[in-house]
């Protein structure tokens, strides 16, 4: 006899409901009024944020430390996440290891099709699971994402809550930025200076070389760093909020980091005094492509989603070439605002967007793309390698 009876697939089904005894629910809560339900993954708490996406099929864990996704719930589309584990360094020291962007998860939560609850990495690690409940994050698995995605795209602004089953409420504590939060609000990061919350407490100095590169960190991916330093540079990290007019250097790297670039407290005009002022090769990364380009008198706005993929075109207008690269934004620059002495770089394939600006006769570029990708293609790298000659020349 088949195991039939008006379309059922009872086997579908069986999986389903053992599915359901073993995982709690959990609730999404979006603030244009629709509710999603699915199964609780990581920790147990209840977390609200700005809701975007990413299309990428590998490099979750990359994503997650990503300072760029402070205050956000992140959901990936791809339909299987978690396949190959979190990589964890041998020593148990997160600072600068691969597979890691940060020291610690940076988005309020995520959101999955399916998670795979093991760890396969060539390198040994933890499970993704895992190593969201140990940094208290939250997520839902079992949700179709590529609706939830159609829904953010179409809704251009949306927030939401991921509330499991039993669960408290998130502890204010985590980053600076939750302190102005009640519980029952939707978490918008955008309304808020979220530079105290990702960018480092005091200098760090890193590596060894003839020329020093000073990193203004407004959240900074630690490829950036890494990729200086394979360069031969002797890096030296700076806070965002510090006198760059103190510093001694031969170069200046204004890194990527989350927010609007206008909510930054006085960093465009100390950008502007102190680093533009310097006259030294100057390289601005995502959200340090913004605020270079504020600081030169050009417009920022935000749009109706950001581009945040492995795989956004962009096209290099003085080269005539068209790359790959690794995106993570939700503000771009007004092209109808750069100024005479600036021009356009770099323009996105899909909606035309500027995605890069070089000086015309000092040696300032900023691209609002991500050179150090991780993850993501390597085919803007390139851009690294032009930086650094600069400075040496």
């Amino acid at each position: 006899m088949r195991k039939e009876n008006c379309g059922i697939d009872y086997e579908t089904e069986k999986q389903k409901n053992i599915l359901e005894r073993k995982y709690k629910k959990a609730y999404l809560e979006l603030s244009n009024g629709v509710t999603l339900k699915g199964r609780a993954i990581g920790a147990g708490v209840i977390v609200s944020g700005e809701m975007v996406f990413n299309t990428g099929m590998l490099g979750y864990s990359e994503a997650m430390t990503d300072p760029s996704y402070l205050g956000q719930i992140l959901v990936f589309s791809f339909c299987l996440i978690g396949n190959y584990g979190v990589p964890v360094p041998k020593n148990g020291d997160l600072f600068m290891s691969k597979g890691h962007e940060s020291a610690s998860i940076k988005t309020q939560g995520i959101i999955v099709s399916d998670i795979y609850d093991g760890c396969h990495h060539h390198d040994g690690g933890i499970s993704l699971q895992d190593w969201m409940k140990s940094q208290s994050v939250p997520g839902i698995a079992g949700i179709d994402t590529r609706y939830l995605v159609q829904v953010i795209r179409e809704s251009g602004n949306l927030w939401g809550r991921i509330i499991p089953e039993g669960a408290k409420h998130q502890d204010k504590n985590k980053f600076e930025f939750l302190k102005n939060f009640k519980d029952d609000e939707y978490v918008d990061p955008s309304k808020y200076n979220l530079m105290p919350s990702v960018s480092t407490k005091e200098k760090v100095t890193m590596g060894k070389g003839s020329k020093k590169v000073a990193v203004i960190d407004c959240g900074a991916k630690w490829n950036i760093m890494r990729m200086l330093m394979e360069r031969g540079c002797e890096v030296e990290v700076l806070p965002w909020d510090m006198d760059f007019s103190t510093i001694k250097c031969d170069g200046w790297v204004i890194s990527n980091g989350p927010g609007d670039p206008k909510n930054t407290a006085d960093l465009v005009e100390r950008i502007k005094k102190d680093v533009l002022g310097s006259n030294k090769p100057i390289l601005g990364i995502c959200l340090g492509h913004q605020l270079l380009s504020l600081a030169s008198g050009a417009k920022t706005k935000r749009l109706n989603h950001g581009h945040r993929s492995h795989n956004q075109p962009v096209f290099s207008l003085p080269e005539r070439k068209a790359y790959m690269s690794s995106q993570n934004h939700r503000y771009a620059v007004e092209k109808g605002s750069i100024q005479t002495d600036w021009e356009l770089w770099f323009e996105n394939a899909n909606d035309n967007s500027v995605e890069g600006l070089k000086h015309k006769t000092k040696p300032f570029v900023s691209v609002q793309f991500h050179p150090e990708a991780s993850s993501g293609p390597n085919d803007t790298s390139w851009i690294m390698d032009k930086f650094v000659e600069s400075i040496k020349k």
